[in-house]
């Protein structure tokens, strides 16, 4: 039976198990052989990563073939209006490609959202706001693309959610081991 780790990654640390450049790596969280993330997150996102010991499970979850939701909470600078959401919700041209559609809307911070170390720049006289954007593909930084693409740069972001799997009540370092029953 293959097991899965949900595991809340924090800002600064990478997804493999060997240490670049003097960052945390998943080897520093992980104490078990044999796992593989499922996905990455860079260094300088948050949130949700999923390990698992199975390479076919692994392959269906990193897959856009079997377009596995992710959901992000972002924090942007300014307070994006219905021109920008609309874009996001439309799909927007990067560089190398256009984005297939988001799922976005306005959000209020989460109220159990802890504090980010380092902490992000504050500026006094420009307000930030919170997305929940889902996405259907996972490009390289594509959700600080996306953002800066429509005028709004990401200060802040968070994998909340694959599919079915959140990181509910797992703190930033922390993993959880799902049973069995749980793996769908």
């Amino acid at each position: 039976m293959p097991r899965i780790i949900l595991f809340n990654k924090p800002y600064g640390v990478i997804c493999q198990f060997t240490p670049v450049d003097g960052h945390q790596s998943l080897h520093d969280f992980i104490p078990f052989p044999d796992f593989y993330p499922a996905g990455r997150l860079d260094a300088d996102s948050e949130g949700l990563v999923l390990l698992t010991d199975n390479g076919k499970l692994q392959n269906r979850i990193c897959s856009p073939k079997f377009k596995l939701s992710k959901t992000y909470w972002v924090q942007v600078e300014g307070k994006p209006d219905d021109v920008a959401l609309n874009a996001l919700r439309r799909g927007v041209v990067l560089n190398d490609f256009k984005t297939q559609p988001a799922q976005v809307s306005l959000m209020d911070e989460p109220s159990f959202l802890w504090q980010r170390k380092p902490p992000i720049r504050f500026r006094k006289n420009i307000p930030t706001a919170w997305l929940s954007l889902i996405l259907k593909e996972g490009k390289n930084r594509q959700v600080r693309r996306m953002t800066a693409a429509v005028f709004f740069p990401t200060l802040r972001l968070i994998r909340y959610a694959i599919g079915l799997y959140t990181l509910q009540d797992i703190v930033p370092g922390e993993w959880r081991m799902l049973a069995d029953s749980d793996i769908s």
